[in-house]
């Protein structure tokens, strides 16, 4: 008889379980794709998760977009060399932590390679690289540690004019986390998944009360797969050089760009990291690079 309660119980909790509704929405935040799906005990409540989620990534965008005229970022760059710009604390926060992974990478990542955002078109065609010239003069406005924070005041000065950051390398991570936290906060939400064009988390199960199916593909035919992830309460981020890039000379050139020599870069396809949450890019963590196919790999 106990054995048959048991079996009972199972049952009607794993029917809550897979009665739970789901709401999906894809759509253009912060000039690329975004995928927000909530699981949630009602359908109404998960359809109310995922718009408080897209108003967060819009409020994110509106306070961090440099192509925003009127945002505070804009005004930062518009001032550089002339003044302190006062901003919220949210994103100072955000430049100061920008400037520890800088310090971390020995400036590697580098926000305030924006200066040469002008130099390169990604748009998939052949195109000729930039002279040694123009490489030489993009770089000049690229050091973080020309990116001033006054703690007190809640300013930020960039003290070379010309100068510009851009939140391209963290600022889809950001607002990813951030959208996971408002849905997460909302009674009746037990699951979802945000996916910022690669930049991925999840909390909780999918509808099926398992944990969420990520496709990695493979960069030399994204139509391929290279495996299935099973993801829970985890991110994971991919980044290769199939999205964004330009040809020459039958060499493809990623849109990630190296800030010590304003080339971008080549040879590594696609690196995927799996950690806590969407903005963390510890070395620490387990990541994969299909060049080499090897777990952790320095190359």
């Amino acid at each position: 008889m106990r054995i048959l309660l048991i079996v009972f119980l199972f049952i009607i909790q794993q029917s809550i379980v897979y009665s739970q509704s789901s709401h999906k929405e894809v759509l253009l935040l912060m000039g690329t794709r975004f995928e927000l799906t909530a699981i949630a005990n009602n359908k109404s409540v998960a359809e109310n998760a995922v718009q408080k989620g897209i108003e967060e990534i819009q409020r994110i965008e509106n306070l961090i977009s440099s192509w925003k005229i009127d945002s505070q970022t804009s005004q930062i760059n518009k001032n550089a060399g002339i003044k302190p710009v006062i901003v919220d604390q949210e994103l100072f926060k955000l430049i100061e932590r920008s400037i520890k992974i800088s310090t971390l990478t020995n400036g590697a990542f580098d926000i305030s390679f924006a200066s040469i955002d002008q130099l390169y078109v990604f748009d998939k065609t052949e195109r000729s690289l930039p002279s040694k010239e123009e490489c030489i003069e993009s770089v000049a406005k690229i050091n973080f540690n020309n990116i001033i924070l006054n703690q007190e005041k809640s300013s930020v000065y960039l003290n070379q004019k010309g100068m510009k950051i851009g939140f391209g390398g963290i600022g889809k991570g950001y607002a990813a986390n951030k959208a996971k936290q408002v849905m997460k906060n909302i009674s009746g939400v037990t699951g979802g998944v945000v996916n910022a064009s690669g930049d991925l988390i999840t909390w909780s199960d999918n509808n099926e009360g398992k944990g969420w199916p990520v496709q990695i593909s493979d960069p030399k035919n994204i139509e391929e797969s290279l495996g299935w992830l099973n993801i829970h309460n985890a991110s994971i981020v991919t980044s290769g050089d199939y999205e964004k890039y330009f040809t020459n000379e039958g060499l493809r050139y990623a849109h990630i760009i190296n800030p010590k020599t304003g080339l971008p870069t080549t040879g590594i396809k696609s690196v995927t990291i799996i950690s806590p949450d969407a903005n963390r890019r510890c070395p620490s963590n387990f990541y994969f690079c299909f060049r080499c196919r090897k777990r952790n790999s320095p190359c």
